[in-house]
């Protein structure tokens, strides 16, 4: 009797784990149809033909496929927040942080045009909440504030840090329609940052 409360609280780990990989496998899937074809070509059941699971485990963990557009855009957040652990910015000034930071987005995006034009435009039209705008915006403050936190900020700057990251979805926009270059952004972005962030 005593041990089976053991083994049924050795099981959620595995399962757990085991939950994990099937998900990130399901989100890499999507990302690949994505970066080819943009959101049309994240069907649901090519996402789950693709990923190798059954359309109702698919449905399990993403509802819609606008909670796998926003899992997706979560996994480049992920990748971003890796790059910066391991290669902090090293400017001198709160805005050249906070410029290096949404460069370096602007790159890993841009490598896969389709897949950011589908990501954005889909983050812009979103009927679910998408945690992108607040992300980026605490990934500012940490990075631009050295170290400072969402609950150590004050209201006006993770109101300023959003609105940079705003900027930065628009310029991004922009340059997907053919409207800006990578150094217009970059010079925008630039002006912006030293505005937004000059009292960090």
């Amino acid at each position: 009797m005593e041990s089976h409360p053991i083994s049924t609280a050795a099981a959620p780990g595995v399962r757990t784990r085991s939950q994990h990989q099937r998900r990130k496998r399901i989100v890499q899937a999507a990302a690949a149809l994505a970066s080819r074809g943009g959101v049309e070509a994240m069907q649901m059941r090519t996402v789950a033909e693709r990923a190798g699971v059954a359309l109702g485990t698919l449905y399990r963990y993403f509802p819609s496929k606008m909670d796998l557009v926003v899992a997706v855009v979560g996994e480049e957040i992920d990748l971003l927040e890796s790059s910066i652990e391991r290669r902090p910015p090293s400017a001198s000034t709160a805005a050249g942080r906070g410029v290096d930071v949404l460069m370096r987005a602007t790159r890993g995006l841009m490598r896969e045009p389709e897949l950011a034009d589908a990501l954005i435009r889909s983050l812009i039209l979103a009927e679910v909440e998408t945690p992108f705008g607040d992300r980026m915006a605490g990934l500012l403050l940490r990075v631009a504030g050295e170290g400072l936190t969402e609950e150590d900020a004050s209201e006006e700057q993770f109101a300023l840090a959003g609105s940079l990251s705003s900027v930065w979805v628009h310029e991004l926009l922009e340059m997907l329609r053919g409207r800006r270059t990578y150094d217009q952004i970059q010079r925008r972005i630039e002006i912006a940052a030293a505005r937004l962030l000059a009292d960090f």
